[in-house]
């Protein structure tokens, strides 16, 4: 977590196609220095996570900090909506840096595709028929086989989102690690994931895909009838959140850990 004294002045604002969204948005450029994404010191995102992830691919290359506000359903990536005090807040905000996952796919026409995902990268199974994986991490098998309905590996940030629904570990934000969290596993019955460390090189061939077809997906960019898939994370891809004094992201997945 990051924490210097700064002077916001020039605001980019972005929003959700969300009603209540776009009026904030509206009220927030009419009281503040909204300049377009390119010449912005930070962006102001009015709307869900969903959003959040938008903006952080749309800003990936510009590396100004990303405040939230929420306008959506959970919010969990946001603060609180206020129109008041805004520079305030955002000059006294604490900053996470996270850093996105890159995944590299060669499907069964042998097209190499990648993609970054922020979240998480999924394997899932197309049809009926359950999925078969081999996995290999850092270059040695360490599953011959992996019978289910999917497979994925999540960033510290991406830990309370889909791999938290699929029974997977919750990650502290700045924890050196990825979690590696099957979906729904047939056999072997009571392999439950791993955890890897963020340095990991993980490698999922696709066994029978031309009869058990699996799609790959980083965040909401998806690859159909994939033969073989290569993850690792870009620890030279720096993302910046802010949030509210007491209500940074390592608060709030400590305190995710203790609800029921």
């Amino acid at each position: 977590m990051i924490k210097t004294k700064r002077n916001y002045q020039n605001i980019s604002f972005v929003a959700s196609n969300v009603e209540t969204a776009q009026l904030a948005k509206a009220e927030l450029e009419s009281r503040y220095n909204s300049v377009a994404l390119d010449k912005a010191e930070v962006v102001v995102a009015l709307g869900g996570d969903g959003l959040m992830l938008q903006t952080l691919h749309k800003t990936m290359k510009l590396g100004v900090p990303i405040y939230g506000m929420n306008q959506g359903s959970i919010g969990f990536l946001m603060n609180d909506y206020k129109p008041d005090g805004l520079l305030e807040r955002l000059n006294s905000a604490q900053t996470n840096i996270i850093h996105p996952l890159q995944m590299r796919v060669i499907d069964c026409a042998g097209y190499e595709s990648q993609a970054l995902a922020i979240n998480e990268v999924s394997l899932l199974r197309q049809r009926g028929q359950a999925a078969k994986l081999r996995l290999y991490i850092d270059g040695k098998v360490r599953l011959d086989m992996l019978i289910c309905d999917g497979i994925l590996l999540a960033t510290p940030a991406g830990s309370t989102a889909y791999n938290l629904s699929a029974h997977g570990p919750i990650l502290p934000i700045n924890a050196p690690l990825l979690a590696l969290t099957p979906i729904s596993p047939f056999r072997p019955r009571r392999w439950r994931g791993a955890l890897l460390h963020d340095s990991a090189s993980v490698k999922i061939e696709v066994l029978e895909a031309e009869k058990r077809p699996v799609s790959a997906v980083a965040d909401h960019h998806e690859v159909r009838n994939v033969h073989e898939v290569r993850i690792i994370e870009r620890a030279d891809i720096p993302l910046k959140l802010m949030f509210d004094n007491g209500h940074a992201l390592d608060e709030r997945i400590l305190s995710e850990q203790f609800t029921y």
